[in-house]
């Protein structure tokens, strides 16, 4: 689940890959659920489709169960 403004944070999965970090535009699934649009720090927007490597995290700290 995620709300607009949650943070998220894709970790890479292989050695050498950089974790991405991006903000939730929008919850496209009823009550918050995937798939989310995300704005990543580099200013390109995707819609993801969260897996294991996913983390969401509120804007207060508080981290929200995994999608």
């Amino acid at each position: 689940m995620a709300n607009v403004g949650d943070r998220v944070v894709i970790h890479g999965r292989t050695v050498g890959t950089a974790d991405r970090g991006g903000t939730v535009v929008e919850a496209r699934g009823e009550d918050g659920g995937p798939p989310f649009l995300v704005r990543f720090d580099d200013g390109h927007e995707v819609l993801v489709y969260p897996g294991p490597d996913l983390q969401v995290t509120h804007p207060a700290g508080e981290e929200h169960p995994q999608a």
